[in-house]
C-alpha cells in the first residue's frame, strides 16, 4: 500500500500540490559538489530516498542529517541510495556535509531556488525554503511513498524503513507472481 502521510496540524504551511504515491518522479540535475552534478535517472533502477530539508546548519536539519548518516547502512540494505536537498548552494553543502561527516550526496535546489521542490510540491513560498519532506522513489522512478513533516520535527527514519520494508514486499510479490 503506496500512502502520503502529511502532518494534519491546521497551523502548518499545507502544499496540497505534494506529489502522490503513483506519481512519476520529476527527473532533476543539481549540483552535490560546486564541481560536479547527479541526475535522478542515474540511480533508475534502484530506489531512492529524496529528502527535503530546510537548511543546512539549523538545528532539527543537523539532527535528521545525522540520524540518515547513522542508519545508512540500513537503507543501503534495501539498495537504496539517499540524496538530501535544500535551498543551500553547493558550498555551504560541502562544509556542512564535511563539518558532519554525512556519507551521502547533498544536492543544491539553489539556482532556479527551489525549483525541484516545487516539481514535488514542497517549496515553502513565504519562507524561501524546503519543506521536511520525504520521498520514496521505486526503482521504476515511481513514487512509492512520501511524508512532510511539521518544520520543526525531525521525522525520524522509522517511516522511511517501513516505507522500504512494504516496497521490497511489494517488489517480491510481484517477482512471485511472474
Amino acid at each position: 500500500m503506496s500512502t502520503t502521510t502529511r502532518n494534519s496540524n491546521p497551523s502548518s504551511n499545507s502544499h496540497p500540490s505534494v506529489l502522490s504515491p503513483g506519481t512519476q518522479a520529476p527527473d532533476f540535475t543539481l549540483r552535490c559538489t560546486p564541481g560536479q552534478s547527479v541526475s535522478l535517472r542515474e540511480f533508475r533502477g534502484q530506489p531512492v530516498i529524496l529528502a527535503f530539508y530546510p537548511a543546512d546548519w539549523s538545528p532539527v536539519c543537523g539532527d535528521q542529517m545525522t540520524l540518515y548518516n547513522e542508519v545508512l547502512e540500513e537503507f543501503q540494505a534495501f539498495q537504496a541510495e539517499l540524496l538530501g536537498l535544500s535551498v543551500d548552494g553547493a558550498w555551504c553543502h560541502a562544509a556542512y556535509a564535511r563539518q558532519n561527516k554525512l556519507h551521502f550526496p547533498l544536492l543544491a535546489d539553489f539556482e532556479p531556488k527551489g525549483e525541484v521542490a516545487r516539481a514535488y510540491g514542497v517549496y515553502d513560498e513565504k519562507e524561501g525554503t524546503c519543506e521536511r519532506a520525504l520521498f520514496l522513489i521505486d526503482s521504476d522512478g515511481i513514487i512509492h511513498w512520501s511524508y512532510v513533516s511539521p518544520i520543526g520535527v525531525n521525522p525520524g527514519a522509522n517511516g522511511i524503513l517501513s516505507a522500504l520494508e512494504e516496497l521490497k514486499s511489494k517488489n517480491e510479490m510481484a517477482e512471485a507472481t511472474k
